[in-house]
């Protein structure tokens, strides 16, 4: 008899609260309890090495929290596993700024919270539930949620977090891999900042620029903040929640676009490939705003993960010289490269669209066929 095996991966559902206030406010009073938390504990941490020059560990400061809620009766409002998360975060944090430190990289001492920063508890194991009109937490009651879908798999944790004033509950399922039908089909994708996208089949895909639009009101708000010269008042609080607003519009816009464009290319595609590109250092630039504005990162991330739970192929490969190479003979110069959107082979006289000829020449090189036949560096997500 033959098992077979199916592969499981874990997907986040997240959905609206609409908390009353009484629970709004038993929520933002947990939110300030692990704050505080979080930045004792790091304070604890700092100190002794400082002093003593011990290493404190997360299991050595989990070990005091029933110590903790007998001299701070106010920390048994707070669910254990919230309080445990909170110390794991922090240790989290730690193993960041020491894999940094290691590797040569700026490394980055962990913070402290402030007030505005800390915005999110979790549930790792336990302590919640879910219905069709409500959502349970322990030591918080039930909520209502917004179940616009209906979860899959099986729940793994659930993390609350405030948004600009609204609420929101993200739950992590481990669910079943479902794969799509193959298609025949392979594709290469040139992102860039005039188009998105050009795919090897000769599809445009327009950039939407959502920050670019939303800049004329972001100027107008951001000049009200800077009026606002008290930093501790309500007027000052209340303009940088609008400030915050708009940066949340532009992201939820920018992620909507990512996910339609990505699920587009994984339903028609067995196989993608895309430039591996260093984003992080193309956005330190002079078109920076314009590259952190399309979001290739993000983009990425997305297709990989889509991938994956669809049983397609995400292939990076060597970005150098697809703008110069001629898909049709594969002489690559400087010269062939006659403007930003036009190619021109000054070897055989090859004319294409600069960004299709590009796309061309990295599907090329993830499935080689005829002069491309390098794959380089070659990932599967």
């Amino acid at each position: 008899m033959t098992h077979i095996q199916t592969t499981t991966h874990l997907k986040a559902f997240r959905y609206r609260l609409r908390p009353t206030r009484a629970q709004e406010a038993a929520l933002n009073e947990q939110l300030r309890l692990c704050r505080n938390l979080y930045n004792c504990a790091l304070q604890e941490r700092r100190d002794a090495y400082r002093k003593v020059g011990k290493t404190v560990t997360g299991y050595d400061q989990m070990k005091y929290l029933t110590e903790i809620k007998t001299a701070l009766p106010e920390y048994k409002g707070v669910y254990s596993q919230v309080l445990q998360d909170v110390l794991k975060r922090l240790d989290k944090a730690f193993q960041a700024f020491f894999r940094r430190v290691k590797a040569g990289q700026t490394p980055g001492y962990p913070r402290f919270q402030g007030r505005d920063r800390y915005d999110s508890i979790c549930y790792p194991q336990s302590g919640f539930s879910v219905s069709e009109k409500t959502a349970c937490f322990s030591k918080i009651g039930n909520i209502r949620i917004r179940l616009h879908r209906p979860l899959e798999g099986k729940v793994k944790t659930a993390t609350i977090t405030r948004d600009c004033g609204e609420w929101h509950v993200s739950y992590v399922c481990e669910v079943e891999a479902q794969p799509l039908p193959e298609t025949g089909s392979s594709v290469g994708v040139d992102v860039g900042t005039t188009w998105f996208c050009i795919t090897s089949d000769g599809e445009f895909v327009e950039n939407p620029r959502h920050f670019q639009t939303a800049m004329k009101k972001l100027r107008v708000a951001q000049r009200a903040v800077s009026r606002k010269r008290n930093k501790r008042s309500n007027r000052r609080r209340k303009a940088v929640q609008r400030v915050a607003k708009l940066h949340r519009k532009v992201a939820r816009q920018r992620l909507d676009f990512h996910h339609k464009t990505a699920t587009k290319l994984i339903r028609e595609n067995d196989l993608i490939a895309h430039e591996d590109l260093n984003v992080s250092g193309m956005g330190k630039g002079n078109v920076a705003r314009s590259i952190h504005d399309v979001g290739w990162g993000q983009f990425f991330s997305l297709l990989a993960v889509k991938a994956e739970c669809a049983g397609r192929r995400v292939i990076r490969v060597d970005p150098r010289y697809t703008s110069q190479r001629c898909n049709a003979c594969g002489h690559t110069c400087r010269e062939n490269r006659v403007s930003q959107s036009r190619f021109r082979c000054v070897a055989c006289g090859h004319v294409d669209n600069a960004d299709l000829n590009a796309a061309r020449n990295i599907l090329g090189r993830a499935a080689p066929t005829g002069i491309n036949v390098a794959v380089v560096n070659a990932s599967v997500a």
